[in-house]
């Protein structure tokens, strides 16, 4: 407890989110009590109202220019040798933010050049610039959600679109060959297994090599959020976690409680030693 006391207290004391609180992601207090954060910049409000996220929708927070430097402090303050940067999306400003995660990502690699730095990040409407100065900015890994299947992408995400969220990962998987594409799936919104394994077939076509698989659960009653449709036995999880594999995931990490950036930093080390060896994780 005293180590997320003093983590929620450098946060506050920063002016900083983090999607860990935000999403009220169920592995929090795990992560936390390791020293492991997942910060999401570009304030606590976002623009679009997918119906299967709790942050709140809405008029955007102006942004703050101290930010990236706030993050970097927090970065080097709490140790940390791996980092996922996050946002919420932002639909107000030319770039979508863009700019903000590149000057999050220089600020971060001029304190602690040492730290692997990882991106999760809306689509930026697949605007050319925004993918390309980020991409300059090398992360080691891009990531960005898929979310769900195809058939029910208009639903669940109405504000984005299946095609673009593959145009992105493409589109990064081509600009850097250095850095590790990813993306995550939600099942229990009432999608078929058939669905399931082509929108895996999908991510791998577009160039994705490390997938994360988990259990949606609805944060809250409200009716904005959807209900779960189906709870996914242990087994399920673990048979897609194969395929993933046998499709050529270099890491595929599936389970009930498995979010985009639960300990990001494996399958990150699993996609390097894939790198070096030309052998896959088991």
């Amino acid at each position: 407890m005293d180590k997320i006391r003093s983590m929620k207290g450098l946060f506050r004391s920063g002016r900083l989110h983090t999607v860990c609180e935000s999403a009220h992601c169920p592995n929090m207090g795990a992560c936390w009590k390791e020293g492991v954060a997942t910060f999401m910049i570009l304030g606590g409000t976002c623009t679009r109202a997918c119906r299967f996220c709790a942050v709140p929708a809405g008029r955007p927070d102006l942004i703050d220019n101290e930010e990236p430097q706030n993050v970097a402090l927090a970065v080097k303050e709490l140790g940390l040798r791996y980092v996922v940067v996050t946002s919420v999306a932002r639909d107000d400003i030319e770039d979508e933010g863009a700019l903000q995660f590149v000057k999050t990502i220089e600020a971060i690699r001029h304190l602690t050049p040492e730290v692997k730095i990882e991106v999760l990040i809306p689509d930026f409407s697949a605007k050319e610039g925004s993918l390309k100065i980020l991409s300059q900015a090398a992360p080691e890994v891009v990531s960005h959600n898929i979310e769900t299947v195809r058939r029910l992408a208009p639903y669940v995400r109405p504000q984005a679109s299946h095609d673009r969220s593959l145009k992105v990962l493409r589109t990064f998987s081509e600009l850097n060959a250095h850095a590790f594409v990813k993306s995550s799936l939600m099942v229990g919104i009432g999608e078929t297994d058939e669905e399931i394994i082509e929108v895996m077939r999908e991510l791998r076509a577009a160039g994705c090599q490390i997938l994360t698989i988990g259990q949606y659960l609805a944060p809250t009653q409200h009716k904005r959020h959807l209900p779960v449709e189906r709870f996914f036995k242990p087994q399920e999880f673990e048979n897609y976690r194969q395929k993933g594999l046998e499709m050529g995931f270099v890491y595929v990490e599936s389970g009930p409680l498995v979010r985009s950036s639960y300990i990001a930093e494996r399958g990150y080390q699993a996609a390097m030693t894939t790198a070096m060896t030309g052998e896959t994780a088991s």
